[in-house]
């Protein structure tokens, strides 16, 4: 099997604009004589490689903690697509997923630069898929996003954002990108990482 890191390093991800930006803070060295090291960090829940949570837009939504583990881990479907994802497109990427694996088409990745539109939204929202993925660091439009988020995540489609495609071939594979434990928080980072049975 092969694995695929698809996941930013943290301290030097993108960031949305206006987002605060992740610090590291060395707290104790043992080049300095204590007795380990220590790191404390802070950072946006958003940064990086992340998922949203339906509380994120929805004040009645579920936050992170609540949303079940299956939407974050399982078969999954990277499409490779550049542009702008029209409903076309999403039904497209949609039938292909199911050609090639029934389970993979309830996680959707898309592969490159690419930004998910309303009407697209619309369709991964009525075809009932438990996450979709991208590059950028938001799903929809980075000047005007909240639409996409709001039908999307009414529907509690998990958003995987921030995520690094560029050496994974399209095709089928399985995901876990279980987020933090957050209690009560709107989103969370993640360690997002793709597999490859059958290399």
């Amino acid at each position: 099997m092969k694995f695929y890191d698809i996941s930013q390093e943290v301290f030097s991800c993108s960031v949305f604009p206006g987002d605060p930006s992740p610090e590291r803070i060395v707290k104790m060295q043992t080049s300095k004589g204590d007795i380990c090291n220590l790191t404390e960090f802070k950072m946006c829940a958003h940064n990086g490689t992340h998922v949203d949570a339906p509380f994120h837009f929805y004040g009645e939504g579920k936050t992170i903690d609540q949303v079940k583990l299956e939407k974050f881990c399982g078969w999954c479907f990277v499409a490779d697509f550049e542009g702008i994802v029209t409903a076309k497109d999403a039904q497209n990427v949609l039938t292909n997923a199911l050609q090639s694996n029934e389970f993979a088409a309830k996680k959707i990745l898309i592969k490159g630069k690419s930004t998910v539109s309303e009407e697209a939204a619309q369709i991964f929202a009525d075809a009932g898929i438990d996450l979709i993925g991208n590059e950028s660091q938001t799903i929809g439009p980075e000047n005007a996003p909240a639409k996409t988020h709001y039908i999307l995540l009414k529907k509690e489609i998990v958003l995987l954002e921030g995520i690094r495609l560029s050496v994974v071939p399209e095709g089928v594979y399985f995901l876990n990108a279980a987020p933090l434990n957050l209690g009560g928080a709107d989103g969370s980072p993640c360690r997002a990482i793709l597999i490859d049975f059958k290399n």
